[in-house]
């Protein structure tokens, strides 16, 4: 437990719980052998010269007292390093999952995601302040008093001792058989975490269609198997309790039956034999606690085990000796890339030479999206390369590779902050009249004119309070402020209204102006001037050339061109 803790909180983090957990160790030492004063104590008072009790009794105290400032300085280093921990741990799995690359985000690690990154953390790291006190605390304080009772006697230290097996047997009978189904709840969290936030995202989608009031079959489900997973992970835990319950109470019913014999025989007197029993009884309350403790830590280990998975997938690989492209031409050399069992790309080959145009347009689903990503290096290619001025993409490092790409989504999300907040994304050093100034490249100023607050208007979760097209607009102005010499377009204005159209393709030429520029096909007058055109479909480029050698080709690309009327949509 404490190993998968240290291995997912990271090296740097490593240090303080070590020694919060050697400060917990030591508090239950003294814990216990504070209790191994109580046999001196009543074996005097319960002798010839009860007044002799006082000197035991300063000990008992002080050793009491002694304990009691371990036991606050210990819980206070839990809580700190918690606190230290949880802040420490939402960097480190922050920087993890941006490093990630885009093809693992399926569909289905929404819900994880989102229950790790909330609940998950904070019980993971509620080991350290809430759990591994208690838990240390029930495990060598209890050892400490067996050791202590072998000084005392040692017949009765050793059927103690061999007591401890017996509960270190039942503890992990217990884990093994809750287990399965521990992982089993967690999995159905996640799923049903997942089906709330589709539920949700569905909202629109529902109410068009009239079902407002019915419920989403699809949630229910998963809501009713997450309770019948839970049920089933309390019941697999009870024999676990049961267990350990009788155990400990057999392992004492041992120890009065020895202790009485030994009585009887005249090896142990009384007043010795009712010390080591008090000392057996003490023992009894943390190892019954062991169950409750030991239930909450199977969860935390579960969680623990699930940011483990997630922290040891491999994101995309930095260079050791990152190189500088000079150029800022781009290229596609013999590139072949799968997801999952489907091939998008198969030995596809391209230039876009340095402040040039490339527009890419194709069918559904033929990679024009992909292709761009790959570009960014959301996700390295299976086979061949990608390459910047001359450089594999792989080869530079990813913070220089960003600062030469600036990307412009079809759909795009606005953290919930001011406009101001939004367009400074792109480059946070910037002046507040560099910031200006791209906003009314953008027409983003149109925008901010008409907010209440102007620059200060919040956008809301996702920009949730601006329009699409206001959105693109602010997305615009964040690639203009960015101002770098490589920009990615991705059919930014196929469902924008006239209005937007105009004001954003206004900005989007500003943006390209002395650039090199690839972008999948949204409007025939972009393609048109573009100064290439490839058409892409089935995992390869089936035709290339500038707009007018490809009508006159009588192509796929005059097809599409044809067919499109007005403008050229899909991806």
């Amino acid at each position: 437990m404490i190993r998968m803790l240290l291995r997912v909180l990271g090296h740097e983090y490593a240090g303080p719980v070590r020694r919060t957990v050697a400060l917990m160790t030591v508090t239950a030492i003294v814990e216990g052998l504070s209790y191994a004063l109580l046999v001196p104590v009543l074996h005097t008072l319960f002798g010839s010269d009860p007044g002799e009790v006082r000197p035991w009794l300063i000990a008992f105290g002080a050793a009491v007292a002694a304990y009691a400032v371990l036991r606050y300085l210990s819980d206070l280093a839990g809580f700190r390093s918690g606190t230290t921990l949880l802040a420490g741990m939402y960097h480190r799995i922050g920087d993890h999952l941006a490093r990630l690359p885009l093809g693992w985000y399926s569909a289905s690690r929404v819900g994880e995601v989102s229950a790790l990154a909330s609940r998950g953390v904070l019980d993971a790291m509620g080991v350290i302040a809430h759990l591994l006190s208690p838990f240390i605390s029930a495990a060598v304080t209890p050892l400490t008093i067996v050791v202590v009772m072998i000084a005392y006697n040692w017949q009765l230290g050793l059927a103690a001792a061999l007591g401890a097996p017996v509960v270190a047997a039942v503890q992990i009978w217990a884990g093994r058989s809750t287990a399965a189904s521990d992982a089993d709840t967690a999995a159905r969290g996640a799923e049903a975490t997942g089906r709330v936030i589709e539920y949700l995202q569905a909202q629109p989608v529902l109410r068009a269609g009239g079902r407002t009031g019915e419920r989403f079959g699809l949630l229910d489900d998963s809501l009713t198997a997450l309770q019948r997973a839970s049920r089933r992970s309390t019941l697999s835990a009870l024999p676990g309790v049961v267990g350990l319950a009788l155990t400990v109470q057999a392992i004492f019913t041992v120890l009065l039956v020895l202790g009485a014999y030994l009585v009887l025989d005249g090896s142990i007197g009384a007043a010795e034999i009712l010390a080591i029993l008090v000392l057996a009884a003490r023992c009894a309350d943390p190892l019954l606690s062991l169950a409750d403790i030991g239930g909450k830590l199977r969860a935390a280990r579960s969680v623990l085990a699930r940011l483990d998975e997630v922290l040891r997938t491999e994101p995309l690989p930095e260079p050791r000796e990152p190189a500088l492209p000079a150029r800022h031409d781009l290229a596609f050399d013999s590139v072949g890339f799968r997801q999952g069992d489907r091939t998008v790309f198969d030995n596809v080959s391209l230039t876009v030479p340095d402040g040039s145009t490339l527009a890419v347009v194709g069918p559904s689903g033929a990679g024009k999206t992909t292709l761009l990503q790959l570009l960014a290096r959301f996700a390295d290619a299976d086979a061949g390369a990608v390459r910047v001025g001359g450089v594999d993409v792989r080869d530079i490092s990813t913070e220089e590779l960003m600062s030469r790409i600036a990307v412009v989504f079809q759909e795009v999300y606005l953290f919930d902050g001011t406009i101001e907040d939004n367009v400074r994304l792109g480059r946070p050093d910037a002046t507040d009249a560099e910031v200006r100034a791209a906003a009314a490249a953008a027409r983003l100023d149109e925008v901010i004119e008409r907010l209440p607050g102007g620059w200060a208007a919040h956008v809301g979760e996702g920009g949730a309070r601006l329009s699409g097209g206001e959105r693109q607009r602010v997305s615009i102005a964040r690639a203009l402020l960015k101002d770098a010499p490589i920009v990615l377009l991705d059919e930014i204005t196929s469902a924008l209204d006239p209005v937007n159209e105009a004001a954003v393709h206004e900005g989007i030429e500003r943006l390209m102006a002395g650039r090199t520029v690839v972008t999948v096909a949204h409007r025939l007058r972009t393609v048109q001037r573009a100064d290439r055109i490839v058409f892409v479909d089935g995992g390869r480029i089936v035709e290339h050339g500038t707009h007018d050698e490809l009508l006159r080709a009588g192509g796929r690309y005059a097809g599409f061109w044809a067919s499109s009327g007005a403008s050229l949509t899909g991806r």
